[in-house]
């Protein structure tokens, strides 16, 4: 079935192409990839990858009235799926090949795959990186075993960097999703979820450039026809959608989403074939929907997840109602930099009515602030910040105004505050 619609840091070396802007993708075949690939990537990978837990939750299953099971490949080796794909392409490389050292581009995830894989071959590694690359991922990348060089402001600008650095050096270019190779590393993650759930009706998974969905799909298509699959895309970064429209992948032109890990422009050629062929539907999510996902990971799952391995879940809070269970959503990688983590933390409790803002009036007089924070303790209400303001001209002269930012549990409990100051006689402005 066709898919549907719905400057550098941290004293790393900067290198890259002579000329500026991104290269265009050569014209090509697109070549095939096969449950064969997939079984004979699996071999390959015994034993280097972990076959990584699937857990329930509870509190999806309730909310889509069916089982739900989390797929956890943020508990994978170098905290994502991608060193699957990443061993198996440079493990197909010929001897002479791997002398010649491989290069890579990415974000972060596919950066530590590449290093990892490359460590164990015995094959010197080189990957670029964004310049606002995070930087855990660049310092676990440099632990792994690979050189770092940090080029352009996006995937695509650090992926023109790669290629130049492969025509320059013979290096082999590990791409993070337009290789076959790759494409059925991350497959065995299809097969495992057949094994571990053998009931599941619908997998969900996050998308990029496609690399993991289009796995997933050869594999899971082979043997069970009749499984859903469902790829998310950040609504920011959405390039699926119009390229399945206009049957050829085409560009996002700017790609903005706190999701890095699959905030790319343009799908693959090899990719893109197999989603449009074997992908059910493409779905999009918003910022406040990742940062409530994300947060319901963490702490009802007790998953540490980044925002691009939170897209499944946050398909499932933006439409519970359209998916058919038992399903699965893959939690593609748990690579989130702690200062990201910290903002989205905030950004998702605001969307989920967790903290709340007021502003409200009262006599300017001794005791009235200590009277309204009693009123606020009565009702339960966590104190974060006070702003107490008492020269406005808008101001009665016995007034003063108070900006108040709470804590609460949730939107009920938000209007409960509400209530318990009017009922206090205090006016709520804002």
């Amino acid at each position: 079935m066709a898919a549907r619609a719905a400057g550098g840091t941290d004293g790393a070396d900067r290198d890259g192409p002579d000329g500026a802007g991104p290269l265009a993708e050569p014209p090509r075949a697109v070549a095939p990839v096969t449950l064969d690939d997939v079984l004979g990537a699996r071999k390959i990978l015994s034993g280097v990858v972990r076959a990584t837990p699937l857990e329930g939750s509870r509190h999806l299953s309730g909310l889509i009235g069916a089982p739900v099971h989390l797929k956890c490949e943020n508990l994978q080796r170098t905290g994502s799926f991608k060193v699957r794909g990443a061993y198996a392409r440079i493990a197909g490389l010929a001897r002479e090949e791997r002398a010649a050292g491989v290069v890579a581009a990415s974000a972060g995830n596919h950066a530590q795959g590449v290093a990892l894989a490359a460590t164990l071959l015995g094959v010197r590694a080189t990957v670029f990186m964004p310049v606002n690359a995070p930087l855990p991922k660049i310092a676990a990348t440099r632990s792994y075993g690979a050189g770092v060089r940090l080029y352009g402001q996006v995937l695509d600008e650090a992926l023109s960097a790669a290629r130049q650095y492969a025509r320059r050096t013979g290096a082999a270019l590990v791409h993070p999703f337009d290789h076959p190779d790759v494409i059925a590393g991350q497959g065995t993650v299809g097969l495992e979820i057949l094994e571990q759930c053998p009931e599941v009706r619908t997998i969900v998974v996050a998308m990029g450039g496609g690399g993991l969905a289009a796995g997933i799909a050869v594999a899971v298509k082979a043997l069970r026809p009749d499984v859903k699959i469902v790829g998310v895309q950040a609504a920011g970064a959405a390039a699926y959608p119009p390229s399945l429209a206009a049957g050829r992948p085409v560009a996002v032109a700017e790609p903005a989403t706190m999701a890095d890990g699959i905030r790319v422009a343009r799908p693959g050629a090899v990719p893109f074939a197999l989603v449009r062929e074997l992908v059910d539907e493409v779905r999009t999510v918003s910022e406040d929907a990742l940062a409530a996902a994300l947060l319901l990971c963490l702490e009802r799952a007790k998953m540490v997840v980044e925002p691009a391995g939170a897209a499944p879940v946050a398909a499932l809070l933006t439409g519970p109602d359209s998916f058919e269970g038992p399903l699965v959503a893959v939690l593609s990688g748990g690579n989130v930099d702690p200062l990201l983590l910290q903002h989205v933390l905030r950004h998702g409790m605001a969307a989920a009515g967790r903290y709340l803002s007021l502003r409200l009036r009262l006599a300017d007089r001794p005791g009235a602030l200590a009277a309204l924070l009693e009123v606020l303790s009565a009702a339960d209400a966590n104190v974060l910040d006070v702003g107490h303001i008492r020269t406005d001209p808008r101001l009665g002269l016995t007034e003063a105004e108070v900006e108040l930012h709470l804590e609460t549990k949730g939107p009920g409990h938000c209007e409960e505050v509400r209530a318990a100051l009017r009922a206090a006689g205090y006016r709520v402005t804002a």
